[in-house]
């Protein structure tokens, strides 16, 4: 493990640290980690504001977002039933609506968010050491704060080491996702480092983005950005298909937002036998990027 990916690991121990059991101090964290997460999207924007010609770079970022997304996609729901034949799940299925329309609106809030960073960085340049300082800063208490939700889930090494499913759905994504950043590299002509490292964030887009960022510089974070984004939108409009087929996938797919933001659809369609099994699932990718990511920006 890297030196840098043990400093970004730290607040993340020091805030599972922190016993915090009162719903009223949980509900707080919750609404301070969306405004942090907010603050840390418009900080990406300002940064990408200062890139060199970034009308140019658009197209760019927006081939390798699409082959990104397009390699992951196939590769994923390539493997994933695999752990439906080793592992068959009984579900409840449920054909109950799910606002899936407004849960895409809140993730489209956030490409928002930093398309107003870029715009504002235009109108209002910022000097970039500001900018890396306040997203580093927020991304800290951000990981802090994620270390005391963990805490409050009370999601214990043992739960996690007994449940072979997510354990395999979180390895099948990895690899399957990094080897896509891969193949994506060798199709751009970029270093296979660089493709790999795109690939190594499973979702998380605000750490990826702003870690890329810093490390590969605004492009880059971007694309890693939008890449992770899209696991997100695309999860909460394909869960309710595969939870038949494959419920793997539809666990997979989403990657670390597995444990969050797409968990509601994927309890709601398969019903309370995948909880677990998203949990455990997000969990490890959740914990995997932070380790990955700088290890990967080491060798690069």
């Amino acid at each position: 493990m890297s030196l840098e990916s043990l400093v970004i690991l730290l607040p993340l121990f020091a805030g599972y640290l922190i016993p915090v059991t009162r719903p009223a101090l949980l509900t707080g964290i919750d609404k301070l980690l969306s405004a942090i997460v907010y603050l840390i999207l418009a900080l990406m924007g300002l940064s990408l504001a200062q890139v060199d010609n970034l009308a140019g770079e658009l197209s760019s970022i927006l081939q390798l977002v699409a082959l990104l997304i397009g390699l992951s996609l196939v590769l994923n729901l390539a493997l994933l039933p695999l752990v439906d034949r080793r592992w068959p799940m009984a579900l409840t299925l449920n054909n109950g609506h799910q606002p899936l329309g407004k849960m895409m609106l809140e993730s489209l809030k956030l490409a928002a968010v930093v398309v107003g960073g870029v715009a504002l960085g235009l109108v209002l340049p910022v000097g970039h050491q500001a900018i890396e300082s306040g997203a580093n800063a927020a991304l800290m208490l951000l990981l802090g704060l994620i270390g005391i939700q963990l805490r409050a889930s009370n999601l214990g090494l043992r739960a996690i080491l007994l449940n072979p499913r997510g354990l395999a759905i979180a390895a099948i994504v990895a690899v399957t996702s990094l080897l896509a950043g891969a193949l994506t590299a060798l199709i751009a002509g970029l270093p296979v480092i660089h493709g790999i490292t795109l690939a190594a964030g499973f979702g998380w887009y605000s750490l990826s983005g702003i870690l890329i960022t810093d490390g590969l510089g605004p492009v880059m974070g971007s694309v890693a950005f939008l890449f992770d984004l899209s696991r997100e939108l695309i999860a909460i409009v394909i869960i309710p298909m595969l939870m038949r087929r494959s419920p793997a996938s539809a666990i997979g797919y989403g990657g670390a937002t597995a444990m969050d933001f797409t968990l509601p659809v994927l309890q709601q369609t398969g019903g309370a036998p995948v909880v677990p099994v998203a949990i455990v699932s997000g969990f490890l990718l959740s914990l995997a990027s932070p380790v990955l990511i700088p290890f990967l920006l080491s060798l690069a």
